[in-house]
């Protein structure tokens, strides 16, 4: 038993300890400091993806490059959900927001806001036709569907509306106009962007969430004063030289740069797309994600989690009570919570610890701790289903424990354990859809990307449900195969 404890030891460590990397952007490109940039991809026209070039684009992204330039930076852009994006700033994964953040106190408090490039004005948005709602004021007592973490969930709340909340403002609109929330409170810009772009007749702009203006600005960390002055400096030069009003006017036709700066028009913006040509367009890059994240992710998450639940599940059995206990222990915390819970533990609070993984890395941690937690009881189960007497006939032929275990009862087992450790693998497979929340753009986050932007909710999904189908039909294949090659020698 000795041997399974080490085992059990060494096998941690190396899965704690060898995707570690380093946390702040330091690297230098030819005496250029790496600013990373949190930006949602998801939201037009401020950060959105060119549908014809897959490039992330949009009014903030030009922005922000404008500054680079200014300021000396090379910039790499990580995507990820709005309401990850500021976790992402406080664990260090990004080094500023560059995502229409709306100035407000509790912001200004906690984080180093910028210059204000942005003004823009929110609005109300009803299902066409409803006349219930005309302003704010109408909201009290509704229900609208907002980013719980935006600006505008806030203004929401403070109108007396539940808010229900969602990732972005396409599905905002989408549950709007399928009547399941009563309105939505949003940027002016966004909103007409998007019922430019998709045509959606559905809902209207029903007027204006108060008088006020609203600025927006870049956050960063509050300790990174030195990259927010050099942001700062930039945005001047942009605004004396008038790159900003260049860039306003190119997506807005009008200066939203500054206060006043006229009525933005996008009816002339980036049009609409039949359906088939847009599941045409994002079928190479759901690709390229399944390829390049989602399997390559699943097929080392699976090995190293099955390695792992090899080495619990022995000491599960073991006859040493501390190391049954801390094995009992480790299955009861990982079928206790969320694989979701684990994912944001692993990849936004380590750090806190000075433990930081890179996006994939932390996902094969936590998605290896989930199936060595779960697989461990079917390795278990498949070991005590060997005939005790097995390990007795090993006995008294001279073989010692881990000789027993390799040579005579691990090959009976495997054939038992097989079904159920490929239902785990098919589950692994599926769950992998988690990790665009840990900056990760698989296969479920490229369709999210091009749905967010044309709102073919239904073609996008059922199109990514295909890719993940054929993966799980091969994989029940090839189960059936591994079956019949184990079955070969058992005597009927």
């Amino acid at each position: 038993m000795r041997h399974v404890l080490r085992g059990v030891v060494l096998f941690l460590l190396l899965v704690l300890t060898t995707p570690a990397t380093a946390g702040p952007a330091s690297a230098q490109d030819s005496g250029r400091p790496v600013v990373r940039v949190g930006t949602e991809g998801t939201y037009p026209p401020f950060s959105f993806h060119d549908p014809r070039t897959q490039r992330l684009t949009g009014y903030d992204i030009e922005v922000v490059e404008a500054i680079a330039d200014k300021a000396g930076w090379r910039l790499e852009f990580v995507e990820t959900q709005w309401d990850a994006v500021f976790p992402a700033l406080d664990a260090g994964r990004v080094d500023l927001i560059a995502n229409q953040v709306s100035v407000n106190d509790e912001r200004q408090a906690k984080y180093g806001m910028s210059d204000t490039y942005t003004y823009s004005r929110g609005v109300v948005v009803r299902r066409t036709g409803d006349e219930s709602i005309k302003s704010l004021a109408d909201i009290r007592g509704r229900t609208t569907a907002q980013s719980s973490t935006s600006n505008w969930a806030g203004v929401a709340r403070a109108a007396g509306a539940r808010v229900e909340a969602v990732e972005g403002f396409a599905q905002a609109a989408a549950l709007l106009a399928q009547g399941r929330v009563d309105a939505i409170v949003n940027d002016n810009i966004a909103v007409l962007d998007y019922l430019a772009s998709t045509g959606l007749t559905a809902v209207e702009i029903a007027g204006d969430a108060g008088q006020e203006t609203s600025e927006q600005a870049l956050a960063f960390r509050a300790g990174d004063q030195a990259l927010r002055e050099q942001a700062n400096r930039a945005l001047g030069a942009l605004k004396a030289d008038g790159t900003l009003r260049e860039i306003s006017q190119r997506y807005f036709e009008a200066d939203v740069s500054v206060p006043g700066g006229g009525d933005a028009d996008l009816s002339q913006g980036r049009g609409q797309r039949g359906t088939w040509e847009v599941v045409g367009a994002t079928a190479w890059p759901m690709f390229v994600g399944l390829v390049k994240v989602t399997i390559p992710l699943t097929a080392l998450s699976f090995a190293i989690g099955l390695a792992l639940a090899l080495f619990v599940a022995l000491a599960r059995i073991s006859h040493y009570r501390a190391l049954s206990g801390l094995a009992r222990a480790f299955i009861s915390l990982i079928r206790g919570t969320p694989l979701l819970l684990q994912l944001f533990i692993v990849f936004y609070g380590l750090p806190q610890l000075g433990l930081t993984f890179s996006p994939f890395a932390a996902a094969v941690v936590a998605f290896s701790l989930n199936v060595a937690g779960y697989a461990a009881e079917v390795v278990r189960s498949a070991i005590l289903s060997v005939p005790r007497g097995q390990f007795e006939a090993a006995a008294t032929i001279g073989l010692d424990y881990p000789r027993t275990l390799r040579r005579i009862v691990l090959p009976q087992a495997a054939r038992t354990a097989v079904p159920p450790l490929s239902n785990t693998l098919i589950s692994l497979l599926k769950d992998t859809s988690l990790g665009s929340v840990v900056l990760l753009t698989e296969l479920f986050r490229e369709s999210q990307l091009a749905a967010a932007e044309s709102n073919e909710f239904l073609a996008l999904y059922s199109f990514a449900g295909l890719y993940y189908w054929i993966i799980c039909v091969g994989l029940s294949a090839a189960q059936k195969r591994l079956e019949t090659r184990l079955s070969r020698y058992v005597t009927p």
